[in-house]
């Protein structure tokens, strides 16, 4: 049995390292909210003392919380560990990774976005405020100003994928459950590669302009639903959108694409 090991039926359990451990004590800290972005850590040698560690340990315990993005180190006369807010896109760093080793396809991606987006419009409706209205009446002006300005067919596809996925983002993020928000971001980033990829492609084509402008009035009236508190109606209709939407991007044979083929 290796040291630190212990052998428990049959299995073998490491012991957690004693940088693990320090990085534990401090990760809990800042999900209570005891520590908070912005704030600086103790001095090193006030840490070490602390934990009673060596210094090499302590790094150890700071280069696990870097890696989670939970805090930034700099170095230097000046320098100390700083606490940062956790991003989404590290938890979608390592899905995406996941999900390409397993050899999962775009349309698998589209079909887990297609039945949680359309729940979180339907609570989006049923919990939306003025603002949300709001927000959600300035994308799609923003969508539909580059739809009417922005040339025939479309002549900036990056733009129109960009502001396209901040609508979506904003259905999640407005639902009002976390849970389903988080999820949805973590797939988002695989979805936003592949959507940015095809809408170039059909950039060019006559019949692209026409789909942009249906587009647009589909998300008016999802706002217009969630604006009236329709939550069934909401739910109904962005499920028929995605579903529609889906089928136009997965064509080409897009929807046999493996996820790991958008990254390289």
């Amino acid at each position: 049995m290796t040291q630190g090991a212990t052998k428990s039926i049959g299995h073998v359990v490491r012991a957690p390292k004693t940088a693990e451990l320090i990085a534990g004590h401090i990760r809990r800290e800042i999900v209570r909210g005891d520590l908070r972005e912005g704030d600086t850590l103790a001095p090193e040698l006030t840490l070490m003392e602390q934990f009673g560690v060596s210094r090499p340990t302590l790094r150890e315990a700071f280069r696990i919380l870097e890696t989670e993005s939970l805090i930034t180190v700099r170095r230097g006369a000046r320098g100390g560990a700083q606490v940062t807010a956790p991003h989404l896109s590290v938890a979608a760093r390592y899905v995406g990774l996941l999900l390409q080793v397993q050899g999962v396809t775009i349309t698998d991606v589209y079909e887990a976005r297609t039945e949680l987006e359309p729940v979180c419009a339907r609570l989006l409706a049923e919990r939306r405020t003025e603002q949300d209205v709001a927000d959600l009446r300035a994308s799609v002006a923003d969508l539909d100003d580059l739809v009417k300005n922005g040339g025939s067919p479309l002549p900036k596809p990056e733009a129109w994928a960009e502001l396209s996925r901040r609508f979506h983002e904003l259905i999640m993020e407005r639902s009002g459950n976390r849970t389903m928000a988080v999820q949805g971001g973590v797939l988002d980033d695989i979805i936003a590669t592949h959507f940015r990829i095809t809408v170039a492609r059909g950039a060019g084509n006559p019949d692209s302009l026409r789909t942009f402008r249906r587009t647009v009035r589909s998300y008016t009236k999802l706002v217009d639903l969630v604006e009236a508190k329709d939550g069934p109606g909401a739910e109904a209709h962005w499920r028929e959108h995605m579903e529609v939407a889906g089928r136009i991007l997965l064509r080409d044979g897009m929807n046999t694409t493996p996820v790991v083929d958008l990254f390289t």
